[in-house]
């Protein structure tokens, strides 16, 4: 699986073509394992703002991370990739209900690495360039890729 997450940030259709064979049970297993690595990445900055201010301590914080995103979170991933199954009714191109949730899913996973690199800048660094770059290029990343994705997955009518 590293090695695709990895290849996701070079040839992205490839990779999401190769995976359109994907079961459901493993799509939700590539969501959770993208949202666990999400709750990883904030460790470092809610532990350097729990040591900046010890009025809300790291296990709080920590705690309103993982309802975040591990309950909310890809509960907001299974209403986007519905809505983008349905924006894609809209144009010649259509894009099925799973075809969508692997492609938003998989795009999740695959920028990881980069969220993981974020956190650490947030968490060592703090507020300025250096972490303004890691969630540009993190945001940017999933555009790319999720687009990528969508486009490979999607089929003319």
């Amino acid at each position: 699986m590293v090695p695709r997450v990895l290849q996701s940030w070079v040839a992205p259709r490839r990779v999401v073509r190769g995976l359109s064979a994907m079961p459901e049970g493993t799509k939700l297993a590539v969501l959770m394992a993208a949202m666990l690595v999400f709750l990883i990445a904030q460790a470092p900055a809610n532990a350097r703002l729990a040591q900046i201010d010890p009025a809300v301590p790291f296990q709080a914080r920590m705690g309103g991370a993982m309802l975040a995103v591990m309950f909310m979170m890809p509960v907001l991933a299974y209403a986007m990739a519905a809505v983008a199954a349905g924006l894609s009714r809209l144009t010649p191109w259509r894009l099925t209900p799973e075809d969508s949730r692997l492609a938003l899913f998989w795009a999740l996973l695959a920028v990881a690495p980069a969220m993981l690199l974020a956190g650490l800048v947030a968490g060592l660094v703090g507020q300025g360039p250096g972490l303004t770059v890691a969630r540009a290029v993190c945001g940017l990343g999933f555009v790319m890729i999720w687009g990528a994705g969508i486009s490979a997955l999607a089929r003319r009518v």
